[in-house]
């Protein structure tokens, strides 16, 4: 089913990295600006990631893992004592935009460099040391992206879903590791249910939400891929959610021949294998337009 499967550390099945992006209200401001004063319910439900952070430390701890949190800047600077909670623990930070912003939205390549600039240094300044590793808020990744996060100096980009392993992509400005992850192990469609952002969905028990994930999960065992969740505290970190996340952890560690790891750790076990020439990565040149296609390709009334 896979056709080149990573050879995992020790033998491994699988790769397990259950990464959080710790948005809190950054997204919030852009969405809706000056209405935010008046969102208050709406607010203190993203600022949920002050009780779930801590919580969501105590269970790796708990299960003796270390995993990644992609973080704005502005969050990071906006609430520092979670920054300094999850460096005490040994996680990696990684980068996730300024203030959440969406690359394929502003308005040219020097705006996102600057931007993304911007946001590094922050991290750098808080962390110690560079981002090694970038996730896209919303997964707007723009044309320019991969060679920016190239140009910075990034190890490893988490945005796209184009594939069930990591792969290489090769850009203007260098190669970076791909390590994708899938939309349907992202929790926003499992549990968000907000009328005043304008997402309304069905909300999903723990119970549903696990089975999805475990599906994944035994997927990825059986054919030797990678499982990579992309949550939130302030959504997963709920108390019945973040109890169904113990007992998917428990689970898996209980199956055995699984690696749970930082995105920076299989970022670094993937560039040794290739150096190594251990395994040959599927190559994927980025962006895949460099232009839009031609209007005389497009039906006039289709066109936007």
């Amino acid at each position: 089913m896979i056709e080149n499967p990573v050879p995992w550390p020790n033998g491994a099945r699988c790769a397990l990295a259950f990464t959080f992006d710790i948005d809190t209200d950054s997204f919030l401001h852009l969405s809706f600006g000056e209405k935010v004063p008046d969102m208050v319910a709406t607010t203190s439900w993203a600022r949920y990631d002050e009780i779930a952070v801590p919580r969501i430390l105590q269970i790796y701890r708990e299960f003796g893992i270390k995993q990644t949190f992609f973080h704005p800047a502005w969050c990071m600077e906006r609430y520092p004592h979670l920054v300094d909670a999850i460096l005490k623990d040994g996680h990696e930070i990684a980068y996730h935009g300024y203030i959440h912003e969406s690359m394929s939205r502003l308005p040219n390549r020097q705006a996102e460099l600057e931007w993304m600039s911007r946001g590094v240094e922050v991290t750098e300044k808080m962390t110690g040391k560079k981002p090694r590793g970038f996730r896209a808020p919303n997964y707007h990744f723009s044309r320019h992206t991969a060679a920016i996060l190239v140009e910075l100096g990034f190890q490893y980009d988490a945005s796209l879903m184009d594939d069930d392993v990591p792969s290489v992509y090769e850009t203007a400005a260098g190669d970076l590791i791909g390590i994708p992850s899938s939309g349907t192990l992202d929790d926003w469609a499992q549990y968000v249910n907000n009328s005043e952002i304008g997402s309304v969905r069905s909300i999903r028990s723990p119970q549903e939400a696990t089975t999805a994930y475990m599906a994944d999960f035994e997927a990825a065992y059986k054919y030797g891929g990678m499982w990579i969740g992309v949550w939130h505290p302030w959504i997963s970190g709920r108390l019945a959610r973040a109890d169904a996340i113990r007992g998917l952890i428990e689970a898996m560690q209980a199956r055995g021949n699984v690696w749970f790891a930082t995105m920076e750790e299989i970022t670094a076990h993937v560039q040794g294998l290739i150096e190594r020439r251990e395994w040959t990565p599927r190559r994927v040149k980025l962006p895949f337009y460099e232009a839009p296609l031609p209007t005389e390709l497009i039906p006039p009334q289709l066109i936007p």
